[in-house]
């Protein structure tokens, strides 16, 4: 690893924190620029994902005031996301690498989509009316969530806006408090995929990459918790589209 990638990829986990925090699919920046750096697929996901768990962390931090009543149903729905989860990351484990970079492209392609139409998403959000009292979890909350919980332990990229859209259809709640507990949930995936990883797949894991996308992460989500929402959405939706559009193009590329 030369000291230019080090700081690619630090500044891709930066990134990475921060969008996380304010949007969802952060890792449609580093897992890209990983797989431009010359990784290999698998070692990549399980590194980033890895990696991004202090960031998830930190962006929980910055949201607590959101998510201050909303404990019983980050409990309740955070065992559907630690299942789905851990359902994913074996799944990544038991399927073939060849079958992980089949997959992966249409993943990115369904992620890129999904960044792609967030507004829409946002605005059918902003119009629903908003409840001040605490919505229970129904069983579609509950399937989602951990739908999204395999996709996320399985990949990972823009499983926080795929969260966000699937909640928002079956909670009455604001998108303010939708993306803080979208944050929590995500992390309870990424830390059980984690977990998984580190037992099952030790040689899968690139501690260099890991530390890297840590440290970057952690100080993203605070930073991206406090200013996410006051920045310009639709540049970073840029800058992830065209990111997630190259790596499409490098995994088809021929080997």
């Amino acid at each position: 690893m030369t000291a230019l990638d080090v700081v690619l990829i630090l500044l891709a986990g930066t990134a990475a924190g921060a969008i996380n925090a304010a949007v969802g699919s952060g890792s449609l920046i580093t897992f890209p620029t990983l797989l431009a750096l010359g990784f290999p697929p698998v070692l990549a996901n399980v590194s980033n994902n890895i990696g991004l768990v202090p960031g998830g962390v930190a962006s929980v931090w910055g949201y607590r005031r959101e998510l201050a009543d909303q404990r019983r149903r980050l409990l309740v729905l955070g065992s559907m996301s630690v299942l789905g989860g851990a359902a994913g990351a074996v799944l990544l484990l038991v399927l073939p690498a060849s079958a992980f970079r089949a997959v992966v492209p249409v993943l990115i392609g369904v992620a890129v989509l999904l960044v792609a139409v967030q507004p829409w998403i946002a605005r059918a959000l902003a119009r629903r009316p908003g409840r001040s009292d605490r919505p229970d979890v129904g069983p579609a909350a509950l399937v989602a969530t951990a739908a999204c919980g395999v996709y996320g332990g399985y990949f990972g990229g823009a499983q926080g806006i795929l969260l966000v859209g699937l909640l928002g259809t079956v909670m009455t709640e604001t998108l303010q408090r939708l993306n803080a507990l979208k944050n929590g949930l995500v992390t309870c995936v990424n830390a059980v995929a984690a977990g998984t990883f580190l037992v099952v797949a030790p040689d899968q894991v690139d501690w260099r990459i890991v530390g890297l996308i840590a440290v970057g992460s952690s100080a993203g989500g605070l930073l991206g918790s406090r200013i996410g929402r006051r920045l310009p959405q639709s540049v970073l939706r840029a800058v992830i589209v065209v990111v997630g559009l190259v790596a499409i193009v490098n995994l088809l590329r021929p080997a």
